[in-house]
């Protein structure tokens, strides 16, 4: 009796367990969860864990649809673009996101990856083009750069919450001229910065006059000014002068003379090549003579002989 009964209790504990096993779900930490009955969504499971649902997913009942927790990438590539004034670049960049909103996900797309990456790179090139379309060659290999995948980010941004998707990052990893204007490109930007050297070059030739013009200004005027003081100071010392002479002169007029005359003899006498044929009885040589007022270097006068 038992015997017969064991096959019938392990079929219904096999069926026990596959039924615990199909309503037994598990969600990692890099996954979200959304359970849909009929069509509809029942519940979100955004928190990791092990969860329960209706066992044996037939005629639509309830179905687990997994969806990542994760930033997600997509790539768009050689986009071409046209700036302000004609010139054309390829242009190659990526999307970093992630779903945010999976219940808005799965109403919008379905759930599907895919349709909502095909959507947002229809925006993303869209949005590329008008950026670079609104600025000037230099302004995609300059800093400005950074702005523009700013500005595409916040154009992604608003199309990304209709999907329950939030971007996080857009990145232009390429920006290269197109085969077709890169040598004309080449040659403009050649032509440009030999324009911009001469530039330079003027500048710093008239720069550099204008340096030299101030320089010799200030050596004439630094001259003058030297010329000024040193006659004023030239003016005063022959003043300071006078005065000690005068102030001598009028103390000792005797002892003056004499030493303006020992001066004038200095002076006079000290040249080798000076000849001087003056009388011995001059006034130059009065300091020479004795109080007599004969010469002091004169020879003795001869006796004259009696006459016969």
């Amino acid at each position: 009796m038992t015997s017969n009964r064991l096959p019938l209790i392990l079929g219904i504990l096999a069926v026990v367990l596959v039924a615990l096993y199909s309503s037994v779900f598990v969600v990692n930490a890099r996954e979200q969860a959304i359970v849909v009955r009929f069509g509809q969504i029942q519940s979100v499971k955004t928190e990791p864990g092990i969860y329960f649902k209706l066992p044996f997913a037939f005629m639509d009942a309830d179905r687990v649809q997994i969806v990542e927790r994760q930033a997600l990438r997509f790539d768009l590539d050689n986009i071409r673009v046209q700036v302000r004034g004609g010139a054309t670049f390829d242009v190659d960049a990526f999307v970093v996101y992630d779903i945010r909103d999976v219940r808005k996900f799965r109403e919008t797309v379905s759930g599907d990856r895919e349709a909502a990456e095909a959507r947002l790179r229809t925006q993303l090139d869209s949005s590329l083009r008008r950026v670079y379309g609104l600025r000037d060659f230099d302004a995609a290999l300059s800093e400005e750069r950074v702005a523009m995948m700013l500005e595409v980010r916040d154009d992604l941004h608003r199309d990304a919450e209709d999907l329950g998707l939030n971007i996080q990052d857009v990145r232009i990893r390429r920006t290269d001229l197109t085969r077709e204007v890169a040598p004309k490109t080449y040659d403009r930007m050649r032509a440009e910065r030999l324009a911009e050297a001469e530039l330079l070059r003027a500048q710093g030739t008239e720069e550099g006059q204008r340096r030299r013009a101030i320089a010799d200004r200030q050596v004439v005027e630094i001259t003058a000014d030297a010329q000024r003081d040193s006659e004023i100071l030239r003016g005063q010392g022959d003043a300071d002068r006078n005065r000690l002479f005068a102030d001598a002169f009028s103390k000792d007029p005797a002892f003056f003379e004499f030493y303006r005359s020992m001066a004038a003899y200095s002076t006079a006498l000290t040249s080798q090549d000076t000849t001087l044929v003056i009388s011995p009885n001059s006034q130059f040589f009065r300091f020479f003579n004795d109080a007599s007022g004969a010469p002091r270097n004169a020879s003795p006068a001869m006796p004259t002989a009696p006459a016969n």
